[in-house]
């Protein structure tokens, strides 16, 4: 009998812009804090509250971790990869 095995997790992509902001975290505990938003992201795509606009191009999101004090900007492509459009780290220390 074949493993079972749970759904696959989207793969998350980087807009430039995104990108700029990756390379300007330098705390740890900043990157930590993000890449656990990015894991839940990847399992449920859908799990982030759409931002009314409009409905020309893919419906964009935002995910909010209130412990974490993370906030990610995304869309979803019609292949399901999620495409990271920017973020917001405030971090309590």
């Amino acid at each position: 009998m074949a493993p079972q095995h749970g759904s696959r997790r989207a793969r998350i992509a980087f807009s430039d812009s995104a990108a700029k902001q990756l390379e300007n975290i330098t705390s740890e505990t900043a990157i930590h804090a993000l890449d656990r938003a990015l894991v839940v992201i990847s399992v449920d795509p859908d799990v982030g509250e759409p931002i009314p606009g409009d409905t020309a191009g893919p419906q964009l999101r935002q995910y909010t971790d209130e412990v974490e004090a993370v906030r990610v900007l995304y869309f979803v492509t019609a292949l399901r990869t999620v495409v990271i459009c920017g973020s917001d780290l405030v971090l309590v220390t």
